[in-house]
């Protein structure tokens, strides 16, 4: 085998060897991509939670009396809210 076939052959088994690090690494990134969604939707579930929960603590704040005078006018805005919104709703519902 002469010098030029030599090349030519490491050559051909460097690209095998870089086709099978290439096809590891998009199964990698295929891997990578779904476990980023699944994190994302959790990320949102808890967020949603969160929220919920923030609610529900504002709520029984509201219940039990204990909320400062700044806690009652961001609750009663947040109610406010919630009105024109549903009001909105009725309206387009209306139509």
């Amino acid at each position: 085998m002469n010098a030029t076939e030599q090349q030519l052959k490491r050559i051909q088994e460097k690209l095998q060897t870089l086709l099978r690090h290439h096809a590891a690494l998009q199964k990698e990134n295929g891997k990578l991509k779904d476990e980023l969604k699944e994190l994302n939707g959790t990320h949102q579930e808890q967020q949603q939670n969160l929220d919920s929960m923030k609610q529900q603590i504002s709520i029984l704040k509201a219940g039990g009396g204990g909320l400062s005078a700044e806690d009652k006018k961001e609750f009663e805005k947040r109610i406010n809210s919630y009105l024109k919104e549903i009001d909105r709703c009725i309206a387009m519902l209306g139509d």
